[in-house]
């Protein structure tokens, strides 16, 4: 059975959703003043990148931004959903800590691609997300690895296993990888998700695997 599901971009100074989603406009306001979503590909989407010009810099400070962030939390009419997937920057800050307060949050999942450096910044937003009382749902390594179309040759251009280790040391499992692949970044780029525009491929796969995952571990939507 289908689920209603709705995608909320809160990166408030680089939001990404809009191009990777296919969707321009500003939202239209409900006759309870609330914005109403786009809609592509079935899903509901909000994003500060509706709210502003595609080119144009966002220079806030952090009242500002916390206060962009509770508006997109809460003067949105989401109507009826199964699963709100709220997509968050990289980091511990402002945004981070005003969802966490604003809303009650079913579950995190990291994102990293393996090497170190990244690493580091992941295992700090798996810790923030436990001390906030965020259950954390696991690990997805993301740019895994890299096979060559031509010759087969898997290289790990940013190392190999850091998120699987890095999910030993917090005790957490590892949803899944998603390779580095000029499919996805093509599909991503021309605003045509992989799961969409190749549901066939191995890609696709991969995504929808940890998106499985990812609801097994969730509490089964309210009735």
């Amino acid at each position: 059975m289908s689920k209603a599901i709705g995608l909320l971009d809160v990166d408030v100074y680089g939001p990404s959703i809009p191009k990777m989603m296919n969707l321009k406009g500003t939202p239209e306001l409900s006759p309870s003043n609330l914005m109403r979503p786009l809609l592509n590909y079935g899903i509901a989407c909000m994003s500060m990148g509706f709210l502003v010009e595609e080119t144009a810099p966002v220079v806030w400070r952090g009242l500002m931004v916390m206060s962009a962030v509770e508006k997109l939390l809460r003067q949105v009419d989401w109507g009826q959903l199964d699963y709100l997937v709220v997509d968050m920057p990289p980091g511990t800050g402002d945004v981070q800590l005003s969802v966490s307060q604003n809303i009650p949050i079913s579950g995190a999942v990291i994102v990293s691609t393996p090497q170190d450096i990244a690493l580091m910044d992941a295992h700090k937003g798996a810790e923030m997300f436990r001390k906030v009382h965020v259950p954390v749902l696991g690990l997805v390594q993301n740019m895994s690895v890299f096979q060559c179309p031509k010759c087969k040759h898997k290289t790990h251009i940013f190392g190999a296993d850091g998120a699987k280790r890095l999910a030993r040391t917090l005790d957490l499992d590892v949803l899944g990888d998603i390779p580095l692949h000029l499919d996805i970044r093509e599909a991503s780029d021309t605003g045509q998700p992989i799961v969409f525009s190749q549901p066939e491929s191995d890609e696709a796969k991969a995504y929808l695997r940890i998106a499985a995952e990812v609801v097994r571990r969730l509490p089964p939507p309210l009735q």
